[in-house]
């Protein structure tokens, strides 16, 4: 069965990258950062997880972060020049973005959001984040999601795993 275009892919095919596509089942419930990486046979390391949070005007931001951290609040404030964000309510999630739980890409959003990448990145060549869709993720050179994202690179992840 060929797999539908999500927003992601028409626009990382209208800029010309280049994205390997792994896709799994997805059943009724969430499925953790650590088991999608099983599900496509990926490093843990290069599997990437894309939160959105607010400020206290409710400007989304978004944070790209390994499957197996957690973002590093005041860093990733910081790297936003913010002084506080929260968490954006998951029920608001596909209004802001366009995108469900568990399908959130980095790329292809309502609107151009400020997003920063976690600097971990860049110890790949390519990282696998979210294609659009539960099930899809997409493989993608690190320089070329930055320069889809328009990205800023800082340390935002803690270092602990899950």
């Amino acid at each position: 069965m060929k797999q539908k275009k999500t927003n992601a892919m028409r626009i990382l095919d209208r800029e010309g990258i280049d994205y390997e596509m792994r896709t799994f089942k997805m059943g009724k419930d969430h499925i953790e950062g650590q088991e999608v990486a099983k599900l496509i046979d990926a490093n843990p390391d290069q599997v990437f997880k894309t939160l959105l949070f607010i400020n206290n005007n409710h400007d989304p931001y978004v944070f790209v972060i390994p499957v197996e951290h957690h973002l590093d609040m005041k860093h990733a404030a910081q790297a936003v020049d913010e002084k506080k964000l929260h968490l954006l309510p998951l029920d608001e999630l596909t209004k802001v973005t366009g995108y469900i739980r568990g399908g959130c890409s980095p790329i292809g959003m309502k609107h151009l959001f400020p997003t920063v990448i976690d600097q971990s990145a860049q110890q790949h060549e390519k990282i696998f984040v979210s294609g659009g869709l539960p099930g899809v993720q997409m493989g993608v050179n690190v320089s070329e999601l930055i320069q889809a994202t328009k990205a800023k690179v800082a340390d935002v992840a803690t270092h602990e795993a899950n």
